[in-house]
């Protein structure tokens, strides 16, 4: 007897950034009213700035490299698929601060990576009681809830955690009351997949 299962949904993506790139992440994220994102972006957040591309995808070629082979796989691209950054940005979440349920447009695959998660933060997480996710938790949604099916997937990120996902695969965050800063950087990207080889001619 033999048996199997298929993949299904959307394909969401989950490595680790090394500490080394992390610091590099770091350095290029900066505080600057010239680089205010906010009136592109969903978050009901104060301080979210864009990063410049360059310097983010010198960073992110290895992890962006490994994405493009699950992605491979997932989709069946026959020679994987031309990754290219569109937009960056890093958010400095603070108490009371979200991300409200949203998709991202214009794009084919967004990201999320996370550079700094306060040890208050995990703190308050670990203690936090009821039914939802948690204080801090980024959660992804795919279709409706129904029975025997697998509708969403929640996470507390660590320091260093990546996601990539579908930009419209929707997610949100969940606020938290401790009094830090909860640092992440998020991307967009357009993708073009090779094409599959013309049929012989007859």
């Amino acid at each position: 007897m033999s048996w199997q299962f298929f993949y299904w949904g959307p394909l969401l993506f989950h490595t680790r950034i090394l500490p080394g790139h992390l610091k590099k992440l770091k350095r290029i994220c900066r505080k600057d009213p010239k680089l205010d994102h906010r009136k592109s972006l969903a978050g009901i957040i104060e301080h979210e700035y864009t990063i410049e591309l360059r310097d983010y995808l010198e960073i992110m070629v290895p992890y962006l490299s490994d994405f493009n082979q699950a992605a491979k796989e997932w989709y069946s691209f026959k020679k994987g698929a031309d990754i290219v950054v569109t937009s960056a940005w890093v958010n400095y979440m603070k108490a009371g601060e979200f991300n409200p349920p949203h998709i991202h447009t214009g794009c084919d695959f967004s990201s999320v990576l996370f550079l700094d998660i306060p040890e208050e933060l995990k703190k308050e997480n670990k203690t936090y009681v009821g039914t939802a996710s948690g204080p801090g938790c980024i959660q992804f949604l795919s279709g409706e809830p129904s029975k025997y099916s697998i509708h969403q997937k929640t996470f507390f990120p660590n320091e260093g955690d990546f996601f990539m996902f579908p930009g419209s695969l929707r997610h949100l965050v969940y606020p938290f009351k401790s009094d830090i800063e909860r640092i992440s950087v998020a991307a967009n990207y357009t993708v073009k997949a090779e094409p599959e080889p013309a049929p012989a001619p007859k």
